[in-house]
């Protein structure tokens, strides 16, 4: 089978299609560093005869592509991608984003789905895209969509952490087929892998623990002082197996690559060093909460937060190098997480290096697709196809 990745980033996607079986025959990305990620990790180490176009989408052309490739129109199996998601975001406030030029590279794709004809596509995109103000352009990719004679059999929003990832990270998602294939209302998107602690299913999410190293006694017990006792209902003992019951990681190698963390000022350690086991800013102290970007505003409580170590992490964002950007100082350690645990929060195995400086490598790992969500949803596509 084949597949071609558009706006494919560093290679979540195609990371995935490739552990699928599926050839990845193009793949098209603007960003040159996440480019020379995916040249490296996709095409050299992995010997994949991708034909990868760093360059601006809106300038390919396709028709000499296809050449190239030696594609006709419907042979192509599945379209991959992710378009640019800044003007969808829902941290946009108020009617911010609605104009943004990049939600134009949504309807893009779709170009490239009435010239290719493939079998069937995924998109992934941030959850925003369904929220009201941007309805038109949702509408207008639904209208594309039948126009091309495209059937959508799901057009709403999955959790990351439902299938294994430790990770909390809602994104939408939308599968189409081409209505010749009379592939009639597949039960998709597949049966979640993995519930909440409260569920009678196993096995539970993922947590955050297992992107980290075991915890030792000491801090077991730190943790129980911090935050298990003070803020739950847990018994000390009860507490105590949960963290020990807790799965774990291992160090992060001292030759890897990716073992970079954010150099922080002398101002930004000592609120790492006030901000408890499992806290926030709201617990490291008035003078924080006053000093901490917040400027007497509510919101964004997970800034200069620690990772919480038994829950799936907060969703792993472009920022996630910056404390300040998020909940995503180290959980025990007086600095931020490192851009490996970051990769693993996304499922990236440790022979994937992101490649660049250290503000480009957070923005490839937090902009991806984690590979192990959408291995799941492109195996289940494949096997309607076959």
């Amino acid at each position: 089978m084949k597949a071609i990745d558009l706006f494919s980033g560093a290679g979540g996607f195609s990371l995935a299609a490739h552990q699928c079986g599926i050839d990845v025959v193009a793949a098209i990305e603007l960003d040159k560093a996440a480019s020379i990620t995916y040249q490296s990790n996709l095409i050299d180490r992995l010997k994949s005869p991708t034909k990868l176009i760093n360059g601006d989408i809106n300038e390919v052309d396709l028709p000499a592509l296809m050449k190239e490739l030696k594609l006709k129109s419907g042979d192509l199996d599945l379209l991959l991608g992710g378009p640019p998601c800044q003007g969808f975001s829902t941290h946009r406030i108020n009617d911010a984003g609605i104009d943004d030029p990049r939600n134009q590279l949504l309807l893009k794709y779709f170009d490239f789905v009435d010239g290719l004809k493939p079998k069937a596509f995924l998109i992934e995109n941030v959850a925003g895209l369904l929220w009201s103000r941007h309805e038109e352009y949702l509408q207008k990719l639904l209208a594309l969509a039948e126009e091309h004679g495209y059937t959508i059999h799901f057009c709403n929003i999955l959790n990351a952490k439902d299938y294994g990832v430790p990770q909390n990270r809602k994104r939408v998602f939308i599968f189409g087929t081409r209505k010749n294939l009379n592939i009639e209302n597949p039960d998709f998107p597949p049966a979640a892998t993995h519930f909440s602690p409260t569920s009678e299913k196993t096995p539970k999410w993922k947590t955050a623990s297992t992107v980290f190293e075991k915890l030792t006694h000491t801090l077991i017990e730190q943790y129980i002082e911090d935050y298990f006792r003070p803020k739950t209902n847990l018994t000390d003992d009860e507490a105590r197996f949960l963290l020990q019951s807790l799965e774990y990681g291992e160090p992060v190698k001292d030759d890897d690559i990716c073992k970079i963390n954010m150099q922080p000022t002398p101002k930004m350690i000592q609120q790492f060093i006030d901000t408890p086991l499992n806290g926030s800013r709201e617990d490291a102290g008035e003078k924080h909460r006053k000093t901490c970007h917040s400027n007497g505003y509510k919101g964004h409580k997970d800034v200069y937060g620690r990772v919480m170590i038994h829950l799936p992490s907060n969703t792993v964002t472009t920022g996630c190098n910056n404390p300040s950007k998020g909940r995503f100082i180290h959980p025990w350690q007086n600095n931020g997480m490192t851009l490996r645990h970051a990769a693993r929060f996304q499922t990236f195995p440790e022979s994937f290096n992101f490649l660049g400086n250290t503000t480009s490598i957070a923005k490839q790992i937090g902009n991806a697709v984690p590979p192990l969500l959408a291995k799941v949803l492109i195996n289940d596509i494949c096997s309607r196809l076959k």
